[in-house]
């Protein structure tokens, strides 16, 4: 009787030690996935993060040339005014 409990010992063993590693595997399989996702998400964050402030920054130097090309606008037409008293 022994003998034929060996014989249903090491196949039942082996059955179950690869169904532990499969499901031990798909766990490993799923918090890799969750950490990887989890550092796509702060890459893409630094990213939006980055491009709100180059935005920002375009923003305000698009509002200083304005302000500049404006002036020089002002300073142009009085220039054409003088020119036109003048000729």
């Amino acid at each position: 009787m022994i003998e034929h409990m060996h014989n249903f010992l090491v196949p039942t063993v082996l059955i179950l030690a690869t169904i532990l590693l499969v499901f031990g595997m798909k766990y490993m399989s799923g918090a890799r996935q969750a950490r990887l996702r989890l550092a796509s998400d702060e890459t893409f964050r630094s990213l939006a993060e980055k491009t709100t402030a180059a935005q920002s920054l375009m923003t305000e130097s698009l509002a200083t040339s304005k302000a500049e090309l404006a002036d020089v606008r002002a300073r142009l037409i009085s220039i054409e005014k003088m020119l036109r008293e003048v000729g």
